[in-house]
């Protein structure tokens, strides 16, 4: 995992939209007036709701929002990789890159970004596709994984993310989920152990004697 910097061009300034600003106020409200700093993860996220990414002017607007020191808004936002810190395409892909989904093929997801899109957060010039690496993306049984639009795509193969990639260049929906189709973390092919419901069903209970009562089913 590289070093999360702060993009190289940043916007003169940031102003929350009126909706987002009374979603802020709303977050606020839950704190005290002295823990106001709390939420500095939701605004920095509402943020990037509303422009695509977290910029710089946006970071120190949320700090003196929470009156807390700008430093410690950019430590947040560069610490959690949920922030994007560059500007983004239309469908930002982010690939895992931790041991469960190296190991099973995220080196292969993150060539073929490589190779169709360019470098981790150059937009393509069509302004649809960019992307990243991220950090543990919690799926670890389903690797490899990659989000988009904050959805998980799981079991992917480099041909699979590419499928992906192709649907949404035509402006298809995407669909969440196993590449293999499994059920969440369900063994690929569906139920492969406990098939015999005699097996749990209680029908081959044996009937057992306890002291001063009756064997069960006697």
């Amino acid at each position: 995992m590289s070093v999360r910097r702060l993009a190289s061009n940043q916007p003169s300034s940031f102003a929350f939209s009126a909706d987002m600003l009374e979603k802020a106020r709303w977050w606020m409200a839950k704190y005290p007036e002295t823990r106001l700093q709390s939420a500095v993860i939701p605004l920095l996220w509402l943020a990037q709701e509303q422009e695509g990414w977290v910029s710089e002017p946006a970071i120190r607007a949320i700090a003196e929002m929470l009156g807390m020191p700008v430093i410690r808004a950019l430590e947040v936002a560069t610490f959690y990789t949920m922030f994007r810190l560059h500007p983004v395409g239309k469908h930002h892909l982010q690939i895992c890159g931790t041991t469960p989904c190296m190991l099973r093929g995220a080196e292969e997801l993150k060539a073929l970004c490589k190779g169709r899109i360019g470098p981790a957060f150059q937009v393509t010039q069509d302004g649809l596709f960019s992307w990243e690496e991220v950090e543990c993306l919690g799926a670890c049984v389903n690797a490899p994984v990659a989000a988009i639009h904050d959805y998980y795509h799981e079991d992917l193969t480099a041909q699979d993310l590419e499928g992906l990639m192709d649907r949404l260049a035509a402006g298809e929906t995407v669909q969440p989920g196993s590449a293999r189709g499994r059920q969440r973390s369900a063994p690929e092919g569906g139920t492969a152990v406990l098939t015999d419901k005699s097996l749990y069903d209680g029908s081959l209970a044996v009937p057992v004697a306890l002291p001063n009562r009756p064997a069960s089913g006697s």
